[in-house]
């Protein structure tokens, strides 16, 4: 989830150890896990609320939906699958000899 590794739990699990001791870090477990079930519960709440102020439209709102680097990618391979059916699109290769058209005003 953080890119944290087994062998990097075992350090940190060893440093704790050593750090606050065999009889105190039982304790702060406790404690690390009733903080993440409060940061879980008050994540959860916060998703319920904006669910319900956003109406039934949004009833299966995800909010990794809201992440702008999801949408712009969203949107990316959308355009990216449209059919390109304008005729300007269109190459056409140059005959032998022609020269490429010149714009004098755009350079």
């Amino acid at each position: 989830m953080f890119g944290v590794g087994l062998p990097e739990l075992a350090v940190i699990a060893f440093v704790a150890v050593l750090v606050f001791g065999p009889d105190k870090l039982p304790e702060f477990a406790r404690q690390a896990g009733r903080i993440a079930r409060q940061m879980r519960t008050f994540a959860n709440q916060a998703r319920d609320e904006l669910r319900e102020e956003l109406g039934p439209e949004y009833a299966d709102l995800n909010l990794r939906d809201l992440d702008p680097r999801a949408i712009v990618k969203k949107h990316i391979i959308e355009a990216m699958n449209e059919p390109d059916d304008d005729p300007r699109e269109k190459v056409v290769p140059l005959a032998t000899g022609e020269r490429p058209p010149f714009d004098v005003d755009a350079t």
